[in-house]
């Protein structure tokens, strides 16, 4: 089973599956309807338009296509979720949701309940076993390197998915698709979250759960008031602009409390942090840390990976240490852990 997005990535993907010699499938998960959450239909991955664009490379190949409809688990793994994380005052990343709860989970449940060993994904990533262990790796073209987004895969997940793209580059992907005439060879890639195309959160969370945030105090480090902010969910950690408050020096997101209400501004040097604990973590390179190990660590997908030591503190509970201080560590976005290109574990930033 090959997951087409109607993009051009998954659509070289189906097509060097074919090449191998792999009977395929072609499926296309319906997530959502943008009607029904205020989305013009043309304006997301999700659009009738990428449906088609998706059926019409897997007929060119010669594959049988299904739409297979996740709308009510997307809703309550990712949509909710993401709500959820933003009204605790956090940063989630939905893509990770969405590759855990959807496409890893329920579209490779889909695959077996038909008897389909495989599933494949367009990702960027590779793929290896070693010692009878399966490894997540880095892709060869750094640029395009997706492997933070399937941190959260478990060794059954890696052992049934097929990511074809891993040794190829972005333009090594659209002469291939050129070559074999795709309709989407030269289509833009989705740059934003695919249920908030705009890029406006706040106005979307209020709308889909149908609460007001309100405003509440913009504090300093010392707890004094600096003036209102226009409601939590609007504030992101490391923010500059859209504060409104005037200071002598540059001010910008610290941190975030629901419980208070409250925004806390600093200045860019206190921004920056030398640890951060990462809960819910998933091991793939290994089961466990039996002492401190050396690392190197993302906190954000377009974060270089910097250099940290590794310590587990709880049975899912990690204690990352930065050689060097990070700026805007934020609660709620992944911590990814790589021992050069393989991806050793994943949790997700508590503090």
């Amino acid at each position: 089973m090959v997951a087409l997005s109607g993009g051009v990535d998954s659509s070289v993907a189906a097509l060097l599956c074919k090449q191998s010699g792999y009977d395929c499938i072609g499926a296309t998960m319906k997530l959502f309807d943008n009607e029904d959450i205020g989305l013009p239909r043309e304006k997301s991955c999700c659009s009738l338009d990428d449906v088609e664009d998706a059926r019409s490379v897997a007929y060119a190949l010669g594959m049988p296509f299904y739409v297979m409809d996740f709308t009510a688990d997307f809703a309550a793994q990712v949509i909710d979720s993401f709500i959820a994380a933003y009204a605790r005052g956090e940063t989630p990343n939905p893509c990770i949701d969405c590759n855990r709860y959807l496409k890893f989970e329920k579209l490779l449940q889909r695959a077996q309940l038909m008897d389909i060993p495989h599933l494949a994904t367009g990702h960027y990533a590779r793929i290896t076993q070693e010692n009878g262990r399966w490894l997540l790796r880095r892709a060869v073209d750094d640029s395009k390197d997706q492997s933070y987004v399937l941190a959260c895969m478990t060794q059954a997940q890696l052992a049934h998915t097929l990511l074809p793209l891993g040794g190829l580059c972005k333009s090594e992907i659209r002469d291939i698709a050129a070559e074999h005439g795709f309709i989407n060879a030269h289509k833009r890639d989705s740059q934003d979250i695919c249920f908030v195309p705009d890029g406006d959160y706040a106005t979307f969370i209020e709308q889909h759960s149908g609460q007001v945030y309100p405003p509440g105090d913009f504090c300093d480090l010392h707890g004094s008031v600096l003036g209102q902010h226009r409601g939590l969910i609007r504030y992101t950690v490391g923010q500059r602009k859209g504060l409104g408050i005037s200071a002598p020096s540059p001010l910008y997101v610290h941190s975030k409390c629901a419980k208070q209400n409250t925004v806390t501004l600093c200045e860019n040097d206190g921004l920056f942090s030398s640890v951060l604990y990462a809960a819910d973590f998933n091991f793939i390179a290994c089961d466990s840390f039996e002492q401190p190990t050396r690392l190197q660590a993302k906190i954000r997908y377009n974060h270089a990976a910097q250099p940290a030591t590794a310590e587990q503190i709880a049975a899912n509970t990690v204690r990352v240490t930065f050689d060097q201080p990070q700026r805007a560590i934020a609660p709620g976005q992944a911590c990814v852990l790589y021992d050069g290109d393989v991806v050793v574990g994943a949790g997700v930033i508590a503090c």
